[in-house]
């Protein structure tokens, strides 16, 4: 029976797997980038339109596989993209111009978009059914999937050609399929409560009408959403893409601002977004237990208030451990507001939630990099890395008034 605990317990470990290997293999390809870059011969520029197909080829994906998981199940979906992944993956080697990369990086973005909104779309129901806030868990995983998949690729950059590690990444991810994949297929996603059911207690009906008669298919969100619950999915949208505008911002420029405004050495600067990601990391494993404590709408509030903070710090700070440890603080305010956007997405409108909340969160981490070069440009790089703490800052006046908002109508 898909409700009952143990089935329930191996669909949350097989997601969990799958969240991982994501991390995994993206950090796995990352960490590979320059030596691809030497190998075609591009220029920067080049290979900076070559890397949009990631991009491209994502966020395409992302808009098209909400319908797809409507259609064959968000299981099969993720199964079927963790197949594309792990293939497309050992493709960049092969090429040897920024045009054939950028080709090949199209599909596996293709597959990397689609596989986060499918197995996002199944740890929602799984979160429904769980009737616990366990989402910042799955995001955990693929916290710690990408940090092994970095360190693995930093060890073996000297000893294996490109070509031999990403096909490594790309056994390791079908065996890995292989193994967790039948737990998805086996079991048909578990049906959401009903709306009106107090834990652990019998459904209680609110209007005499039963889910088919709402137009609430099984495991599914309204197939008709009315202009408010749009507007909420969205709203949810742009919490997720200040969130990841945080994240891409500090990848791309974290380790510059310290070795270019604070005189750290390039070892130093490094683990800068070392503290950033771990931190991160810590704040996602602890999630589930703050969100049972404080509440969604709490647990936004005070993770933007934090990472506004955090990162200001960070900007600011005129010294190098100052700014590691704002760098830390905004990782720890930042974990939940992705996973609690996408979860509250994904239950009012399903896959196409999650789509869409997902497809704003990658827009946000595509923005901030190149917004905040023009911003140093224009003003200087640690008032261009303020701008991380503005948005951080919004996601939580943001979700402050969506709660507000929820308990004047229904309550929260």
């Amino acid at each position: 029976m898909p409700g009952d605990t143990s089935s329930l317990t191996r669909l949350r470990i097989a997601l969990t797997v799958f969240f991982a290997l994501d991390g995994f293999v993206f950090a796995g390809w990352v960490v590979r980038i320059p030596a691809i870059k030497a190998q075609t011969g591009a220029s920067a520029s080049t290979l900076g339109l070559a890397l949009l197909g990631v991009s491209a080829g994502a966020v395409i994906t992302m808009t098209l596989t909400g319908r797809l998981c409507r259609r064959y199940g968000n299981h099969r979906v993720t199964v079927v993209c963790a197949v594309l992944l792990s293939l497309s993956v050992a493709l960049p080697p092969l090429t040897h111009s920024a045009l054939a990369l950028g080709l090949v990086l199209l599909l596996f973005g293709a597959a990397y978009g689609g596989i986060n909104v499918a197995f996002n779309s199944a740890a929602v129901e799984l979160v429904a059914a769980l009737r616990r806030p366990v989402m910042p868990s799955f995001h955990a995983a693929f916290s710690l999937g990408g940090m092994v998949g970095a360190g693995l690729g930093a060890l073996v950059a000297g000893v294996l050609s490109p070509t031999r590690h990403l096909l490594l990444l790309t056994l390791v991810g079908l065996l890995v399929t292989a193994a967790a994949g039948p737990t998805l297929l086996r079991h048909e996603p578990p049906a959401p409560p009903e709306r009106g059911v107090p834990a652990g207690g019998a459904p209680r009906r609110l209007d005499g009408r039963t889910r088919a008669e709402r137009g609430v298919p099984a495991g599914g969100a309204p197939r008709r959403l009315d202009g408010r619950t749009r507007a909420l999915v969205i709203v949810f949208g742009l919490i997720a893409g200040c969130t990841a505008y945080g994240e891409g911002a500090l990848a791309d420029w974290g380790a510059l601002h310290l070795e270019q405004d604070l005189n750290a050495s390039a070892g130093a600067a490094a683990v800068g977004y070392s503290c950033f990601a771990l931190a991160m990391t810590v704040g996602r494993l602890t999630g589930t237990t703050l969100l049972e404590r404080l509440g969604r709408t709490r647990t936004v509030v005070a993770g933007g208030t934090t990472a506004a903070a955090g990162m200001l710090l960070g900007a600011l700070a005129p010294s190098l451990w100052a700014a590691l440890l704002g760098y830390a603080i905004t990782g720890i305010g930042l974990a939940n507001l992705f996973p609690v956007a996408v979860e509250r997405a994904g239950a009012l409108a399903g896959p196409d939630g999650v789509a869409t909340a997902s497809t704003l969160g990658y827009g946000g981490m595509l923005l901030g990099p190149p917004a905040i070069g023009f911003m140093a440009d224009w003003f200087s790089l640690p008032a261009a890395l303020t701008s991380v703490a503005v948005l951080a800052a919004v996601a939580a006046a943001v979700g402050a008034l969506v709660g507000a908002s929820a308990r004047r109508t229904a309550g929260d």
